[in-house]
């Protein structure tokens, strides 16, 4: 390395991010994941015996996807090589396969290869990459913020083994930003900073997990913050507040937590539980969900999850829908809230949606069945020659406006599909059907 470089070197490491100066070095240094790097874990023994295949790293961003990467980096005897996702193209790819080629056939080494962000990689870059990892040119480390089940091939997920690396506690991001801090070498002690407990509690709880987020608070509030009389840096819980204006919901609206949050927000207005609906409508909202998406939400657990037993329901969400198309946000939000009370409080009922369930089983599994013939079409001439329409019984001539007859075909007569529940206003259709069916069979 010549004079220009190691300068270079030092200067990034003395003017980097705290996050990044404190980045761990050993295994031993990770904050959390004991779950997957605890002594007795595979992930910890692969490492430490130098031993490790393919990999994915999964888990929202601060908690330690490129920290285990670098750790691994440091560790490994085999050629480490690094690419993001997000700028490589397909010469960069074919460059560290060339390189992974001739360390292993000239010097028996193999190679890691870590991507950063792989969800980025198309399915054509992530299928280029699967014959190397398959013969063992590559040994694969992605890293994703996303869920690898959906953004990552299955070919891939097949040949690697996914850790899902789990958001840190409160009590960890304390310990970290207390290291932060106090550390000389890597972190801030020679600032003679002091961190209130009021403080680091409430950035540890701001920070969400996210690691990065509380380390990037607490240098910016050192930096910014005026010396004492005694010299000293007071980061207060005022300081705290003006580092992170708002508090960070861990939401992607195209990663699995968008699906965790609107499945929680569909099944606690199946559940009856309007506050619980209210609060993952507001998560969304914050988030800056499609609010259109959210109304196509609503609607559809007014017909799948209320049904008949509260009409009305679906004709509020369907109302909701337009209305918050044609007002938007801010606004919006008032009629979501209002959809979203009402079908969470509606008495529930599936029968509707079991109902075509049923049908749709017995159309897929039997074969097609006759219509009976007095049912057909005879709006054409030539259909009495057949048959078709005759012996029909007109329902509104008959009292009640409903006549005993076979609607269904020969072979599935007898069979029920749709089966009204007692609650809501289907316990009066129950009622409803009973009466005209008993009145037909007495007149």
């Amino acid at each position: 390395m010549d004079l220009f470089s190691y300068m270079r070197e030092e200067t990034l490491k003395n003017e980097s991010p705290l996050a990044a100066r404190m980045r761990p070095q050993t295994l031993e240094e990770v904050a959390g994941q004991q779950h997957i790097i605890g002594k007795d874990k595979l992930l910890y023994r692969a490492i430490k015996a130098d031993k490790l295949s393919s990999v994915i790293f999964y888990g929202p961003p601060g908690t330690g996807k490129t920290t285990l990467a670098k750790v691994i980096a440091g560790t490994t005897s085999a050629e480490f090589m690094q690419m993001n996702a997000t700028v490589a193209g397909k010469k960069d790819m074919e460059a560290v396969v060339e390189q992974a080629k001739n360390n292993l056939g000239m010097y028996g080494k193999k190679t890691i290869l870590f991507v950063d962000e792989i969800h980025r990689f198309n399915k054509g870059q992530q299928d280029y990459l699967l014959p190397f990892v398959e013969d063992g040119t590559l040994i694969l480390i992605g890293a994703t913020t996303e869920n690898p089940y959906f953004e990552v091939n299955g070919a891939l997920i097949s040949r690697s083994i996914i850790f899902e690396l789990k958001p840190l506690t409160k009590e960890e991001i304390k310990g970290l930003l207390n290291r932060a801090v106090t550390d000389e070498t890597k972190g801030m002690g020679g600032y003679n900073a002091v961190v209130t407990e009021e403080a680091l509690e409430f950035l540890a709880d701001i920070a969400n997990g996210d690691a990065r987020m509380a380390l990037n608070a607490i240098e910016l509030a050192i930096m910014t913050t005026q010396r004492d009389d005694s010299g000293r840096i007071p980061i207060t819980i005022e300081v705290a507040q003006e580092c992170i204006q708002k508090r960070a919901v861990r939401y992607d609206k195209t990663g699995d937590n968008h699906y965790d949050t609107i499945s929680a927000f569909i099944k606690s207005m199946r559940g009856s539980d309007p506050d619980a609906a209210l609060y993952y409508l507001a998560k969304m909202l914050y988030a800056g969900e499609d609010i259109k998406f959210i109304a196509r939400r609503i609607m559809i657990c007014a017909s799948e999850d209320v049904g008949n037993a509260d009409p009305q329901a679906l004709q509020v969400a369907v109302a909701a829908s337009l209305a918050v198309e044609r007002i938007g946000m801010p606004e919006a939000q008032i009629i979501l809230s209002q959809a979203v009370s009402y079908v969470a409080t509606a008495p529930k009922s599936n029968a509707a949606c079991e109902g075509i369930f049923k049908a749709m089983e017995v159309v897929k599994n039997s074969k097609t069945a006759v219509i009976p013939p007095y049912l057909q079409d005879a709006h054409y001439g030539g259909a009495a020659k057949l048959g078709h329409g005759i012996g029909y019984k007109y329902a509104h001539d008959y009292p009640n406006h409903y006549v005993k007859q076979q609607y269904l075909p020969d072979e599935l007569v007898g069979q029920t599909f749709y089966q009204p529940s007692e609650n809501g206003y289907e316990k009066r259709i129950q009622e409803h059907m009973e009466r005209i069916r008993r009145e037909a069979e007495e007149s």
